[in-house]
């Protein structure tokens, strides 16, 4: 199974996450990802949706991490270029297949989202 690691540009924490969204609410939060997907721990019902479409349709799982809980081979894949998304296809190597342009592009739009996803997805 190919699993697709969205990479939030923030770390993790009670109080961090509390900042989150009051920054969300201002617009003053500027990663994208957390835009779309809202949280790792809490995220909104349009994005387990599209979790859901992407497990159904392609057999891809899609999983969101704050940079503080990444693994050695998502940190060295990712680090300074947060937020984006990873995708590991099984063969132990990780490749960034969505930046923080595509998120940006998105403009908290999951349907967004999920076209920009699925076009970088066919070119892989």
């Amino acid at each position: 199974m190919v699993k697709l690691i969205g990479v939030v540009k923030a770390d993790s924490g009670v109080l961090r996450e509390l900042g989150r969204s009051l920054g969300r609410l201002t617009g003053l939060h500027a990663c994208a990802l957390s835009h779309l997907c809202r949280s790792p721990q809490n995220p909104s019902s349009a994005w387990k949706a599209l979790r859901a479409r992407l497990a159904a349709d392609l057999g891809h799982e899609l999983v969101v991490v704050y940079r503080n809980h990444r693994s050695t081979q998502q940190l060295a894949a990712s680090d300074g270029r947060e937020p984006c998304v990873l995708i590991d296809d099984g063969s132990g190597r990780l490749s960034m297949i969505a930046d923080w342009n595509d998120l940006d592009l998105a403009a908290g739009d999951v349907a967004k989202f999920e076209q920009i996803l699925r076009s970088k997805l066919l070119m892989y």
